[in-house]
């Protein structure tokens, strides 16, 4: 038996108790304010888990798309990890070019995403934007010049490092903690240059210190956790919130179990996660990247069969992190809606934030990012 929670499906028990910002007022999924507001996904994208890799979407995963009243999603080009240069560079070119085939084939869904305006007219289309993003440096380490090859193809986010050390610098899970390399500096310089957003999701602590300190535009953690609430690598600490803040920044919060310990996160856990990112960071430097995919999961035996290789995979290349195991699933059961956007602003609603919080937590604040960070 499979089990898909679709939008109607979603239990109003227990959606409420993370803890108190507000009175809760409402139990609702839907938000009214839901289908005008700009709507970011800061990671994510169409497909799913069970989807072989460079497929073509199939018609489920268009209607997802269509129905999830997202504006725009910044979704991961591979690879991430220990790839040889030249061969992380034509995957990743191939990658790109995969996704603008599937942008042609239907334009009625999909638009390209290259400047916010292109963002603004996606809105007015009502089709959804496609934001092209690196989560590893592996493609570009050894040669910078190739980044301007990569902005000219639509790559404009990136992260210098995954989980592990590469020539720009050491991610999350290297002990050393050694932060940016000379390259790593020279990097981020261009990146600022080109009008690439410096994503420092997956950096070490030092390395994202040092980016935070050296970029000259605004920085971004675009799918990360809060390590007050649960100490992870991944997680990012109220410091460092605050100091992307400074720099005009965006943290974003992710769908993932290291919100929760390893287990499989709730909607609860996602509310007291953001809600802590509001009281530290403030409202303008707060948005959400599930790191999900847009369509539903679907838990059949072929998702958790799919799962559990992927995490012992992971855990054989070197990049899985602490707390990844082969049951805590990358969503929540309760937001296993393409709409989970609009569950998460009505949740925000009925705990009294108001309107123009919520409309900057989906999209405005990652919106504004954008323009300060890419060149028209």
């Amino acid at each position: 038996m499979t089990t898909t929670i679709t939008r109607r499906d979603v239990l109003a028990a227990g959606l409420l108790s993370a803890v108190p910002f507000g009175i809760a007022r409402t139990a609702d999924t839907s938000w009214g304010g839901y289908d005008q507001a700009i709507v970011i996904e800061g990671l994510g994208g169409p497909g799913s888990l069970t989807a072989d890799s460079n497929t073509a979407w199939t018609p489920e995963h268009l209607s997802d798309v269509r129905a999830s009243g997202l504006t725009c999603a910044h979704m991961t080009i591979l690879p991430v990890g220990t790839t040889p240069t030249d061969a992380a560079f034509t995957a990743a070119v191939r990658g790109i070019a995969w996704v603008e085939r599937e942008i042609d084939a239907h334009p009625d869904t999909f638009a390209r995403i290259r400047t916010v305006a292109d963002i603004t007219a996606a809105k007015r289309a009502k089709r959804t934007g496609l934001i092209y993003g690196f989560q590893d440096g592996v493609a570009f380490e050894t040669d910078l010049d190739r980044l301007t090859d990569l902005h000219y193809f639509g790559i404009r986010v990136i992260q210098p490092t995954y989980n592990r050390r590469n020539l720009l610098g050491d991610g999350c899970l290297e002990p050393a903690n050694a932060g940016l390399s000379r390259t790593g500096f020279d990097a981020i310089e261009r990146m600022n240059t080109l009008g690439i957003l410096v994503d420092l999701s997956h950096c070490g602590r030092q390395t994202a210190a040092d980016a935070i300190r050296t970029s000259k535009k605004p920085v971004a953690f675009t799918h990360t956790g809060c390590f007050a609430l649960a100490n992870h690598p991944r997680n990012r600490t109220d410091e460092e919130l605050r100091a992307v803040s400074k720099t005009g920044g965006v943290s974003g919060l992710y769908i993932m179990p290291y919100l929760s310990g390893g287990r499989q996160p709730t909607a609860a856990d996602v509310i007291r996660h953001l809600e802590h990112m509001i009281n530290v960071a403030g409202e303008d430097h707060v948005s959400i990247g599930t790191d999900g995919t847009i369509s539903p999961a679907v838990l059949d035996q072929a998702y958790k069969d799919a799962f559990a290789r992927s995490v012992r995979d992971r855990r054989a290349a070197g990049i899985g992190a602490a707390d990844e195991n082969e049951t805590g699933y990358l969503f929540a059961g309760d937001l296993n809606t393409p709409r989970r956007f609009e569950t998460l602003s009505a949740m925000l609603a009925g705990r009294g934030h108001s309107t123009s919080r919520i409309e900057k937590v989906l999209g405005r604040n990652l919106m504004r990012v954008f323009a300060d960070t890419w060149k028209s």
